[in-house]
């Protein structure tokens, strides 16, 4: 950790909350508040902010926080910045990630970041969850995303699978297949509505979330129709896989996704067979939920592998919860060593949101650091994936 930089409080994300004052490169921590819909988590979060300040040996510099301006943790930043007389900084979600790998591992050059979770907002306003970046102390550029499909019916898409397996249908020329694929299992009713707000995009943003292509999965296989807490689709997929390898090892790998653009990696061809092959009868689910995993894994890792080489980076850092998933984490590490890349993770913290703040604070730490000027941000905000 570097001891010159300044003192910065950072208040959080939504999900998972925790505060952490960094003060002298070294992290202090709050208690874990929880989800901040709830109000008593939101009061934890104001209790603890206070107890922070009133540790810290040295004036706080900053106050940071994420991007989206709705979050209470954003507002209570952006008022106590303003009560204390310093910056409010903003810092973008999967920024935040991979800064709180560098910062735990005390990285100082140029990496090359796998930032892959549910959602954040991105600097472009849209749903942000699987991102290549290349991150160092002073800057950072979006590379690269994951092939963005529709949330039919926006947030509800994220608690009911079904819907991500129907935008994959739709993205694959396919439309026309959910009311036959899905109406038995949501009711016709519900499954021609998709399939209309998708033919005509209404109300069916685009997220290049990592989380929603494991939902769309496990709904292509059948594992998950709605659930009824985080990631419940994705963990139901994960213990399929789990189950398969145990028993006969890991698949043998298939590339079968195209990895030679840096700027989308286009995950479709993984759910096409899925949808075509996986959930058809008699097929072995826990063999298709293996394969899956491989496949993502492999793409994921020639992807990141090839902006490192471009790049010049000998380093990828991995955030973002959805490398909670230890059978996709084992593997995509296992593939960026191959490429005799060094891959860093989190260890003493999580790979989810609960960490976040600490890539907020070192962030802002090093704008500070760095004369008060924004870091230099090459989002590629359009990237297009047609």
């Amino acid at each position: 950790m570097r001891t010159d930089l300044p003192t910065v409080l950072a208040a959080g994300a939504w999900l998972k909350n925790a505060a952490c004052l960094l003060e002298a490169g070294v992290p202090a921590w709050s208690a874990l508040h929880g989800d901040l819909g709830e109000p008593g988590a939101c009061r934890a979060l104001d209790a603890s902010v206070q107890a922070l300040l009133h540790r810290s040996g040295r004036p706080v510099a900053a106050v940071a926080h994420d991007l989206h301006p709705d979050f209470y943790s954003t507002r209570l930043a952006v008022s106590l910045a303003a009560e204390l007389g310093v910056p409010a900084i903003g810092v973008q979600h999967h920024h935040a990630h991979i800064a709180a790998v560098m910062a735990e591992h005390g990285v100082h050059e140029a990496v090359v970041g796998l930032a892959l979770d549910g959602v954040g907002l991105g600097t472009d306003g849209a749903a942000w969850g699987g991102e290549l970046l290349w991150v160092d102390p002073g800057a950072w550029r979006r590379l690269g995303s994951l092939w963005p499909l529709a949330l039919p019916g926006g947030d509800i898409a994220a608690r009911e699978p079904w819907r991500m397996a129907a935008a994959a249908l739709q993205s694959l020329g396919r439309g026309h297949e959910i009311g036959e694929r899905f109406g038995g299992a949501v009711g016709a009713n519900a499954a021609r509505l998709v399939q209309r707000l998708l033919a005509t995009g209404f109300n069916c943003p685009p997220t290049s979330s990592t989380g929603r292509w494991f939902d769309a999965a496990a709904a292509a296989l059948g594992l998950s129709v709605r659930q009824t807490h985080e990631a419940e689709a994705a963990v139901a997929l994960e213990q399929q896989a789990r189950s398969w390898i145990a028993v006969h090892g890991w698949p043998s790998r298939t590339d079968v996704v195209d990895t030679t653009r840096l700027d989308c990696l286009d995950l479709r061809p993984l759910l096409l067979r899925l949808l075509d092959h996986g959930a058809a009868p008699g097929a072995d689910v826990a063999d298709e939920a293996a394969w899956f995993h491989g496949a993502l894994a492999e793409a994921l890792a020639a992807w990141a592998g090839a902006a490192a080489r471009e790049s010049g980076a000998h380093t990828v850092c991995l955030g973002g919860g959805c490398f909670c998933n230890a059978v996709l984490t084992e593997q995509v590490v296992a593939g960026l060593q191959r490429r005799g890349l060094r891959v860093l993770k989190p260890q003493a913290h999580t790979c989810g949101d609960a960490a976040l703040a600490l890539g907020q604070a070192w962030v802002a730490a090093h704008q500070l650091h760095a004369g008060g000027q924004p870091l230099s941000i090459e989002v590629n905000e359009s990237l297009s994936c047609a």
